[in-house]
C-alpha cells in the first residue's frame, strides 16, 4: 500500500512537471511557426494544460475503470472555476476583460452543459462523436474570434507567458537553439503520459483495496492532481498580471476537458462498458460553471469575498459524493 501511495505521488509530481514543460513548449513552438498568440492563449495553452486530463480519463477508461475517467473530468471542471480560481482572487482581486466574458466563457460554460447530459446519458462511441464534432465546433469558433483581432489583451499576455518561462523556473540560456522546443514539447508529452499510467494504475489499486468507490478516486485524488498544471499555470500568470490569460485558460480548460476529454473516455470505454455520471455531482459541475460565470459577468471583476464564495462552493461539493 505504501509503495502504491509512493507511486501515485511520484505520478502527481511528474505529470505536473511533464504538463508545465508541454505547454511552454508547445506554446513557443506555435510562436516560432508565427501561429497569432491569442490562437496560442486560448487553443495551445487551453489544451496543454487539458493534456493531463485527456491522458488520465483515456488510460482509466481504456482500462475499464469508468469511475476514475468521469470522476477525473467533472471533479477537474469543479477543482478549475471553484479552488483554482477562488485561490486567483484571494491572491490578488482582479479584472477581466468584457470580450473574454462575452465569449470565450459562455462558450465553455455550453460545453459543460453538453457534457453533463452526455455523461448523464453515459458515454460510449456514439456520443464521443457528437463530442468530437462539438470539439471541431468549439475549436472553429475559437480561431474565428482570435483572428478577429479583438482580444489583443490575451496577446500580449502570452507573449509574457511565454518570455518569463510559463509556468516552469527556466535555467537554460535565453537563446536556444531551433531544436529545443520541440524536444521540450516531445518529452513533456511522453512525461505527462508515464505519469497519467502511473497515477491511474496505483489510484485504482488504492480503490480497491479500501474499497472506495471509482467515482470518489476520481473526482478528489486524480482530478486535484491533473488540475496541478492549471493552478501552477494561473497562480504565475496572476502574480504577473495577467488576469484574461487567467480566466481564459481555467475556462478554456474545462472546454476542452468537457468535449474533448469527454470523447476520449467514449472511444476508450467502448460500447460495452459505457462511462456514466451521477445527477447530482454532474448539477453541481454545471452550477459551479454558472456561479463563476455570474461573479465574473456582475462588474467584470473577481474580489477576495467572490474568492472565499467559489472555495465554499467547492467544499460544498464533496458531501455531494456520499450521494453519487
Amino acid at each position: 500500500m505504501l509503495v502504491q501511495i509512493l507511486l501515485c505521488v511520484a505520478g502527481l509530481i511528474l505529470l505536473t512537471f511533464a504538463a508545465d514543460h508541454l505547454v511552454l513548449g508547445s506554446s513557443r513552438l506555435a510562436a516560432r511557426l508565427r501561429i497569432s498568440p491569442v490562437v496560442v492563449g486560448v487553443v495551445v495553452i487551453g489544451l496543454g494544460t487539458s493534456a493531463p486530463e485527456f491522458l488520465v480519463s483515456a488510460l482509466a477508461a481504456a482500462r475499464g475503470d469508468t469511475g476514475i475517467a468521469v470522476g477525473n473530468i467533472v471533479g477537474s471542471n469543479i477543482l478549475n472555476l471553484t479552488l483554482i480560481l477562488g485561490i486567483a482572487a484571494l491572491i490578488t482581486p482582479f479584472a477581466v476583460g468584457s470580450t473574454v466574458i462575452r465569449r470565450e466563457v459562455p462558450l465553455a460554460v455550453g460545453s459543460v452543459a453538453v457534457f453533463a447530459v452526455l455523461a448523464w446519458i453515459g458515454l460510449s462511441p456514439v456520443t464521443a462523436l457528437a463530442l468530437t464534432a462539438a470539439t471541431a465546433a468549439a475549436l472553429y469558433t475559437l480561431v474565428r474570434w482570435a483572428r478577429s483581432g479583438g482580444n489583443q489583451e490575451i496577446a500580449a499576455e502570452v507573449a509574457e507567458f511565454e518570455a518569463e518561462g510559463g509556468a516552469v523556473v527556466v535555467t537554460a540560456p535565453s537563446r536556444l537553439p531551433a531544436w529545443f522546443e520541440p524536444v521540450r514539447t516531445v518529452l513533456g508529452l511522453a512525461g505527462v503520459l508515464a505519469g497519467a499510467q502511473l497515477l491511474v494504475s496505483n489510484a485504482s489499486a488504492i480503490a480497491e483495496q479500501f474499497g472506495v468507490p471509482q467515482i470518489i478516486i476520481g473526482f478528489t485524488l486524480v482530478a486535484l492532481g491533473t488540475s496541478l498544471p492549471e493552478l501552477v499555470t494561473t497562480i504565475q500568470a496572476q502574480r504577473r498580471g495577467e488576469t484574461d490569460l487567467v480566466v481564459g485558460n481555467l475556462f478554456g480548460s474545462n472546454l476542452f476537458n468537457s468535449l474533448a476529454g469527454g470523447a476520449v473516455i467514449g472511444f476508450a470505454a467502448g460500447m460495452d462498458n459505457t462511462a456514466r455520471a451521477g445527477t447530482t455531482l454532474l448539477v453541481a459541475m454545471l452550477f459551479t460553471a454558472l456561479l463563476a460565470w455570474a461573479l465574473l459577468r456582475r462588474g467584470l471583476r473577481l474580489t477576495r469575498t467572490d474568492g472565499l464564495l467559489l472555495l465554499g462552493a467547492y467544499l460544498l461539493t464533496l458531501p455531494l459524493l456520499l450521494t453519487s
